[in-house]
């Protein structure tokens, strides 16, 4: 198996630094299942290339192996482990590469946290999907991808392509980024692990994903093939990943979870043994910080408490965390939801469990939850004393702004309106956000403190409302807090 990793940022061999591998040696690793080498072909001033080389051993492969694991038998003849990338390309470069994938680098710290040019090569890589799959779990962050099917056999091309692709990233990133990309597509993208899935790999995908996986428009398909498809455990990662600062609530694919495989066999005791044992260690008692995602649905719901709101509407609701909280709230006696994403409301209804059969006093308090764009009038919008919009309106083209805010405060107008907004101010303190990026690739702009109370007195004063503003999170006394909160009253 190959991975190539080059940079031109000049001097191009710090490349090295990064990765705490000296460029004029060849270095060579043991693994469980054979020897990673990293050697550079290519180190000067201009250009430098590391190349990571896992040679597998097929025996050792074969060993590593449980007799639970489906194709055992058949793969101690044939297996195509040792030749394509994999979760065992996966586990060497996350081992080789250690300090580089936490993002350390006591030699060039500034450098570690500097987005560098690169390119990523991957001669041969199994890819469930195609080149297109590749494109879509790649493309959102930030990555240029060329992805090209490997034939058969290219002395007869009649018999077609095979399942792998040759696949070469090419952008801008901190390297810590994207090796810790690559150590949860890869994986992903063959939708195989060469290991028992247990609970510990819920950490190891949260721990990888931190800055980019909340975000994805397919964290839900990512989740599902990393964790291979063990039910428990997929729920247990996407709702610690509902909770991450910028994950729009719509990018939860809603395809089923398919059923957990059989518990592992007697052949699998090492590694349950250590699972059991880690999941038996007291853990010690620590009061966690609440989530940015926690503290704005906090917020939201205390200002509708102050305004007197008994029934709220949720513009743009999602999968229905504003929902389920405002339920949980006596105060409100009527609620509802709307979104532009039929998924995300199916979502929203298996939530708030509104599919289960049974009286439900929070179920009966639900008046309406369906799907409908805010750019054009629906009545179902009216007849609420407040209604939400958390998170949305920078998903919406600026050219079709001002059809939102007639249909919202002109032909709803409802009471009281609350609008949250991320603070494009506020992002300079998020490590890894390049300058002049904003949080999620699906936001049409984001607004500093300064253009958010502008359009919000242009819009209160145009439709006879009076808003005040109100920081959510920490309000750092430079930039502000990292969302603006504004609450438009009649």
């Amino acid at each position: 198996m190959l991975l190539t990793i080059t940079t031109t940022r000049s001097p191009a061999s710090d490349l090295g630094f990064l990765l705490h591998k000296h460029p004029d040696r060849v270095q060579t690793f043991d693994q469980a299942y054979g020897t990673a080498h990293v050697l550079y072909p290519e180190a000067d001033e201009h250009r430098c290339t590391a190349a990571l080389l896992l040679d597998v051993d097929p025996v050792k492969l074969v060993r590593t192996r449980g007799r639970g694991t489906p194709d055992f038998s058949l793969g101690q003849f044939v297996n195509d482990r040792p030749y394509a990338a994999s979760s065992l390309l996966a586990s060497a470069m996350a081992n080789v590469y250690r300090t580089a994938v936490r993002g350390r680098c006591d030699a060039r710290p500034g450098l570690a946290e500097t987005p560098i040019p690169l390119e990523i090569t991957l001669p041969a890589l199994p890819c469930r999907g195609g080149p297109g799959q590749a494109e879509r779990f790649f493309r959102p962050l930030g990555w240029e991808v060329t992805a090209e099917r490997v034939p058969l056999d290219p002395e007869f091309p009649s018999w077609g392509d095979s399942r792998y692709v040759t696949l070469t990233l090419t952008g801008t990133l901190r390297l810590a980024d994207a090796l810790n990309q690559l150590y949860v597509l890869l994986p992903v993208l063959d939708d195989a692990k060469h290991y028992w899935v247990a609970s510990d790999e819920v950490d190891k995908l949260i721990r990888a994903g931190e800055g980019w996986l909340a975000a994805h428009p397919d964290r839900g398909a990512i989740t599902r093939r990393y964790l291979a498809n063990r039910r428990t455990l997929v729920r247990a990662a996407l709702g610690r990943l509902a909770d991450a600062e910028g994950a729009p609530e719509d990018a939860l694919d809603p395809v089923e979870i398919e059923e957990e495989p059989p518990a592992e066999t007697t052949e699998n005791a090492e590694t349950t043994e250590t699972t059991e044992a880690t999941e038996a260690a007291p853990a010690a008692p620590e009061e966690p910080k609440a989530s940015l995602a926690e503290r704005r649905v906090r917020a939201v719901t205390d200002v509708l408490g102050e305004e007197g709101a008994g029934s709220v509407i949720d513009l743009g609701c999602g999968s229905g965390k504003l929902l389920a909280r405002l339920l949980k709230d006596g105060s409100f006696n009527s609620v509802a939801g709307a979104d532009v994403s039929f998924r995300a409301v199916e979502h929203a209804r298996r939530r708030l469990r509104l599919d289960r059969p049974g009286p439900s006093r929070a179920r009966d308090r639900v008046a309406d939850l369906f799907q409908g764009a805010l750019t054009y009038a629906d009545d179902r919008f009216g007849g609420y004393d407040a209604a939400v919009l958390m998170e949305v309106v920078e998903h919406i083209d600026p050219p079709r702004l001002g059809a939102v805010e007639k249909v919202v405060f002109g032909h709803a107008a409802p009471r009281v309106v609350v609008v949250t907004t991320p603070n494009a101010e506020h992002n300079v303190r998020y490590e890894g956000l390049a300058p002049g990026a904003m949080r999620h690739p699906d936001h049409r702009f984001e607004w500093t403190r300064a253009e958010f109370r502008a359009w919000a007195d242009r819009v209160a004063a145009a439709h006879g409302y009076h808003v005040r503003h109100v920081p959510v999170g920490d309000d750092d006394p430079e930039v502000g807090a990292p969302t603006q909160m504004g609450v438009f009253t009649k």
